[in-house]
């Protein structure tokens, strides 16, 4: 057997061409879903990465505002800036680019944004939101990974869910998620005693741990769903670097009924998600009056 490969690159492509025709349809009402990206300093890897984001928000028809400020910003001008996205009209998702400079107190920054246009899903009230079940809007890469695992399979409830990580961005939000499709779930981490065993239980198992090839081949049930959060650089043998999983890929190919590889899985959705995130905020700003908001399909 050789498992199957969820490719993020199509899934994200068809989530990003509803996205633009959900767009096209509100701009119809004279609403143009916006959204604010605010990068402070010149890491190098952010800047690639807010250079993508605005760049496919402008290509589904977004209105995008970019806020690039210099490394000595200030945890107080950060939130005045916020401050004033927060009361801007026409601004429904605000992204503050993480991480940080050294200095700047991140947890001040993100609880200063509206809970209603934290499209990351990182503030305390959306995290409580999911937590209770009630509509939230859900970190960008649980989400992703959830619409990759329904690639795979529709049938979740009463599937036995391993997720291998408890960070507040992945492991805690790809849990709850998980719950609510009723499977029945367990959070794994540095700590868990005996994990291969835990793994090899999983019908579904996420690795997020951030340790390359950290989830071996033989950890995997046969035909489990494995979806790599992981991206990790290392060196090849032939001594240039290369992005692997947190899972041994060719390793579990024999094992998996379907995985995503790394890259071209999990990654692309994270942007998609984004997208996503922000039209849904501009319909909830508008209390229905616009139709219902883009769901998971």
């Amino acid at each position: 057997m050789t498992a199957t490969l969820i490719d993020g690159r199509a899934v994200a492509e068809r989530l990003r061409e509803r996205v633009a025709a959900r767009t096209a349809e509100l701009a119809q009402h004279g609403l143009i879903p916006g959204l604010a990206v605010v990068l402070v300093g010149e890491d190098p890897a952010s800047q690639v990465y807010v250079g993508s984001k605005t760049k496919q928000a402008a290509a589904a028809g977004l209105r995008h505002f970019d806020h690039r400020l210099p490394a000595t910003t200030s945890t107080a001008e950060l939130i005045a800036l916020v401050e004033k996205l927060n009361a801007q009209a026409d601004v429904h998702g605000i992204l503050v680019q993480l991480p940080l400079p050294a200095g700047v107190d991140s947890a001040a920054v993100l609880a200063a944004i509206d809970p209603d246009k934290d499209v990351d899903g990182f503030h305390a009230v959306n995290a409580g939101r999911l937590a209770l079940g009630q509509e939230a809007t859900v970190p960008c890469t649980p989400l992703g990974c959830l619409i990759l695992i329904r690639e795979a399979t529709r049938e979740l409830a009463g599937k036995r869910a391993v997720v291998v990580g408890r960070s507040n961005i992945v492991g805690k939000p790809m849990a709850q998620l998980l719950l609510q499709n009723d499977c029945t779930v367990t959070i794994a981490h540095s700590r868990t005693r005996d994990l291969a065993q835990l793994c090899r239980e999983a019908d579904i198992l996420v690795a997020a741990i951030g340790r390359p090839k950290a989830i071996a081949g033989d950890w995997i049930r046969p035909g489990a769903i494995v979806i790599d959060v992981g991206i990790n650089r290392i060196v090849g043998p032939d001594g240039k670097n290369k992005l692997v999983g947190d899972v041994d890929f060719e390793a579990a190919l024999p094992h998996a009924g379907a995985i995503t590889p790394v890259p071209g899985g999990v990654g692309p959705m994270t942007i998609a998600c984004l997208l996503m995130n922000t039209v849904n905020a501009a319909i909830r700003s508008k209390a229905g009056a616009v139709g219902a908001p883009l769901g998971v399909k």
